[in-house]
């Protein structure tokens, strides 16, 4: 059956032939997502005719081995049918080795491009995708650059496409756009959070601008206050070292939450072209102030979890980990209290929260609305009205209202409108990988980041971090919902959403 994704792009959308080359080829990341998801999107005849996969990376191997260990993960962690479509794509595969600071290895790589183009028919088109760590771009970049990889012309297009994180602070951000922009011009840059590809977080534009039931009440005047939860029930599953580096605020705050704050919060766009929406995205961000130290205690929360028992089984903390610093400062959860400073939300806070080792794996946006004016159902103890809409496990939007019980008494109870992707169109939804590499080939760069906006959201992040110096992260045991403190920055009346 033919998915959402590619009945919509078969109505209209076209991409043009083009050369995928893929630096980091061996790593995880081009086995669990971007080969399962070029697969998916084979199968379902997304793909140009004209189109190869060019693999780069420093170990010896050759195509076929290289297509037979993409074949391993394509069954492992590919979708329903992508084994099929790999097939199709196989002998399109090739693997080029180099290491990323050998300059001969990118003049080999144009004359391997070269011939794969003849062969193929890719017409000289080529995305250039780094999936290897940020340590890397550099030398990537301007390799690329001095081997004439990254230029352009009227009738072929150069595209790069960079994996986050971009940076981990405001000055590193500067750095490598700065490096980004000595090889690429930005409307060639294509940086990647695939949170912006699944189905709810694109679909928040649509059940706000294609439904004049909501944007009347999509603003202060009618809503309490946003949530916003990423969360997590794993650990930090061996990966102590690189958290060290991150944790939780600049892991999963400065990009995935804010990112969907953003498109919440958004004005209206003049249109749906790509630089329209990523306009007002980037008017939310400047919207937002930078906190004073001494107003980071007040909005923010900052915790760690601590070995408890979670299903029976005694967890480790934090501490203990592998990889990890026994005088660790690093937070596994944060909780942000924000304020849009602009005339549509002017007063109406914006909670963000993400941790690990919480209870479950969920993440939602819930929208309150405020409590009407007057009671007049006063033996009733009324919940507010909640919008919710569910980006993962369960994608899909549900709407919380107060309704009367059968019978002879005036009795309100809650109950629950629900609309779940899987039952209402009767298929399975693409991965976010699919939609935002054939977008990149589309050269739609809607769902991307643009640098001024990664810019702008590590001004925010920075200034938290700043105040964040001068005390240490609340222990919060594994299996609970973070620190007691995070219910108190709601403030009266309100409360977090126990998902």
């Amino acid at each position: 059956m033919v998915n959402p994704l590619a009945e919509e792009l078969q109505r209209g959308r076209r991409a043009a032939p083009c050369s995928l080359v893929i630096f980091g080829a061996t790593g995880d990341l081009t086995h669990r997502k971007l080969v399962p998801a070029l697969a998916g999107l084979k199968r379902d005849g997304l793909l140009p005719a004209g189109f190869a996969v060019v693999g780069f990376a420093r170990r010896e191997k050759t195509d076929e081995q290289f297509r037979e260990e993409l074949a391993a993960g394509v069954a492992e962690h590919g979708r329903t049918g992508a084994g099929e479509g790999f097939d199709a794509l196989r002998e399109s595969i090739f693997y080029h080795r180099s290491s990323f600071e050998d300059g001969d290895g990118y003049a080999a790589l144009g004359r391997r491009l070269e011939a794969v183009e003849r062969e193929l028919g890719t017409t000289g088109n080529r995305m250039l995708y780094l999936a290897t760590p940020p340590s890397a771009y550099s030398g990537i970049l301007a390799n690329l650059r001095d081997a004439g990889l990254s230029q352009e012309s009227s009738d072929r297009f150069a595209r790069v496409v960079v994996e986050k994180p971009f940076g981990h602070d405001l000055e590193s951000a500067r750095a490598l756009n700065a490096q980004v922009g000595a090889a690429f011009a930005e409307d060639q840059v294509y940086r990647i959070d695939h949170y912006l590809g699944k189905e709810t977080v694109q679909n928040i534009l649509a059940m706000r601008f294609a439904n004049g039931i909501f944007e009347p009440l999509w603003n202060g005047n009618f809503i309490d206050h946003v949530q916003i939860t990423v969360a997590e029930s794993i650990g930090v599953e061996g990966r102590g070292a690189y958290f060290e580096e991150a944790g939780v605020l600049r892991d999963m705050i400065q990009n995935h939450l804010l990112q969907v704050l953003t498109l919440v919060a958004m004005e209206p766009p003049v249109s749906l072209a790509s630089n329209h929406v990523r306009d007002e995205k980037v008017k939310v961000l400047h919207a937002i102030r930078s906190f004073a130290p001494h107003e980071v205690a007040e909005n923010t929360v900052r915790g760690r979890y601590t070995k408890d028992f979670v299903g029976g089984v005694e967890v480790p903390g934090y501490l203990d980990e592998p990889g990890v610093s026994s005088d660790s400062n690093t937070e596994t959860y944060a909780a942000v209290r924000l304020e849009i400073h602009n005339w549509r939300w002017g007063g109406t806070p914006f909670f963000l929260r993400s941790g690990k080792r919480l209870p479950r794996r969920v993440s939602e946006i819930a929208i309150h609305f405020k409590r009407p004016p007057h009671h007049l159902f006063a033996n009733n103890d009324l919940s507010p009205n909640i919008l919710l809409l569910r980006i993962q496990p369960d994608e899909g939007i549900s709407l919380r209202f107060g309704s009367k019980v059968p019978g002879p008494d005036v009795n309100i109870r809650d109950v629950r409108m629900d609309f779940r992707y899987g039952s209402a169109f009767g298929r399975e939804s693409a991965d976010a990988y699919e939609r935002l590499l054939l977008d990149a080939m589309l050269g739609d760069s809607t769902l991307f980041a643009r640098r001024d906006e990664v810019e702008e959201a590590w001004r925010i992040v920075d200034s938290i971090h700043a105040g964040w110096r001068d005390f240490h992260p609340r222990g919060y045991g594994a299996g609970t919902w973070g620190p007691e403190q995070a219910d108190r920055l709601l403030g009266a009346g309100r409360v977090w959403r126990r998902p």
